[in-house]
């Protein structure tokens, strides 16, 4: 890694190489984090094969980049954001491959990951993007070690992060490795977003449930109609007049999970809509989503998402989780926010912990 990522009082050159059509979301999230004047650390260049207009994966939405390829060559720092999935240019796998060998660092947002690994600088690392692209990443190159259930991985000099907001989350965590972590803290207070989230921290979309193709529509659609019924994989292989060894199968075939991880992901994404739209007790979203008690939805909250069903409540509908005075002589509930880490070398940052 070069010596300037350490010097206060030298400039960082950041590249962010936009891949076309890009993601102008994701570009634009690592301009704002380091491009900001007030920073006063940070060279940062929007490039692309060439200077001139880039598409976006948005209609009608372009952007123009002011350099080339040469901003890559001479950058500290190459962050790639997403774009529409596809072999990336010859020429901008080969900018990369030459930035990582002089040491350069090297950090994707969502699939931009996807150009990261054909450039090779994946293999035997770890790695996520958008849980939506994790499976294909895996597939497409099994040389990586996808992990769908995080928001970013740091792999030293490599990094890669899921999408959207990860992205951001991402961007806080580089700022605070190079200026500390008060830095980052500024830097988020300043665009109006919470301090960013460890890397660790689950991506929550991975509760949603994959939709089923032909063969399992009927029974997934009765499925969902009745998450409020304690429904068995028997019984699911009873509408579909299939074994249970043959639903797994069909399972494993078209939605790449079993019948019983299926449920469970489609129980949790009806609480978790319950949560984000309404005020019902967590007992009764147990309840109509059908994992049964309080204590078994917050046992796989916790599992899949890292957090509680009243920290999402808060994060999806901008409350804070009520506090309850616990009865006399005995240990409440209550949720708190405190501050903490993460392993795997992730900067402080909030988190939400039942006691």
């Amino acid at each position: 890694m070069l010596a300037t990522m350490r010097e206060e009082s030298a400039i960082h050159r950041v590249a962010v190489l936009a891949l076309s059509p890009v993601v102008a979301f994701d570009a634009a999230i690592a301009t704002q984090v380091f491009g900001h004047e007030g920073l006063g650390r940070y060279d940062v260049l929007l490039c692309s094969l060439r200077a001139g207009p880039v598409s976006t994966t948005t209609p009608g939405f372009g952007i123009t980049v002011a350099a080339g390829l040469d901003a890559v060559a001479a950058a500290d720092t190459v962050i790639v954001p997403g774009f529409k999935r596809g072999p990336a240019p010859a020429e901008a796998l080969a900018a990369l491959r030459a930035a990582h060998q002089r040491g350069a660092r090297i950090a994707a947002i969502c699939s931009g990951a996807f150009a990261l690994a054909q450039a090779g600088l994946l293999d035997g690392r770890r790695a996520t993007t958008h849980w939506v692209h994790a499976a294909d990443l895996a597939r497409e190159h099994p040389a990586v070690q996808v992990d769908p259930a995080v928001l970013y991985v740091d792999e030293g000099n490599v990094l890669t992060s899921a999408g959207l907001a990860a992205g951001l989350d991402l961007c806080l965590y580089l700022l605070g490795l190079d200026h500390g972590q008060q830095a980052a803290i500024e830097r988020a207070r300043h665009m109006v977003t919470p301090l960013h989230r460890a890397g660790g921290q689950a991506q929550y979309g991975l509760a949603s449930p994959a939709a089923a193709g032909e063969r399992l529509a009927s029974v997934t659609d009765w499925a969902l109609a009745n998450l409020h019924q304690p429904i068995t994989v028997a019984d699911l292989a009873r509408q579909a007049m299939q074994s249970t060894r043959t639903l797994s199968r069909v399972f494993a075939q078209e939605l790449g999970t079993s019948p019983r991880a299926w449920l469970i992901a489609a129980r949790l994404r009806m609480a978790c809509t319950l949560l984000e739209t309404g005020d019902l007790t967590v007992e009764e979203i147990a309840r109509r989503s059908g994992l049964g008690s309080a204590a078994n939805l917050r046992l796989h909250f916790r599992r899949t998402y890292g957090t509680t069903p009243l920290a999402y409540r808060s994060a999806f509908q901008g409350k804070r989780p009520a506090r309850h005075a616990p009865p006399t002589g005995r240990a409440g509930s209550a949720v708190t926010v405190n501050a903490g880490g993460s392993t795997r070398r992730a900067g402080p940052a909030l988190r939400s912990t039942t006691r």
